[in-house]
């Protein structure tokens, strides 16, 4: 049923296991980053709209004031 003899031979894969496991890798790293990646956007989306509108609500203060 295991095609290899040993694990060694299965992480080796007759000398293709390096492009086998970087190319795992690699793809793995894609997945991780498309799915942190918008949580870390939409942070940032609303840091950024947080300081926008205290920039506002000063400015508007001191038109009141003035």
């Amino acid at each position: 049923m295991f095609q290899f003899a040993s694990v060694s031979d299965f992480l080796l894969m007759d000398g293709h296991g390096l492009y086998v496991w970087a190319s795992y890798a690699i793809t793995l790293l894609a997945l991780v980053f498309l799915a942190i990646s918008p949580s870390i956007q939409q942070r940032a989306f609303i840091i950024q709209q947080k300081r926008q509108q205290r920039i506002e609500e000063g400015q508007n203060q001191q038109r009141v004031d003035s």
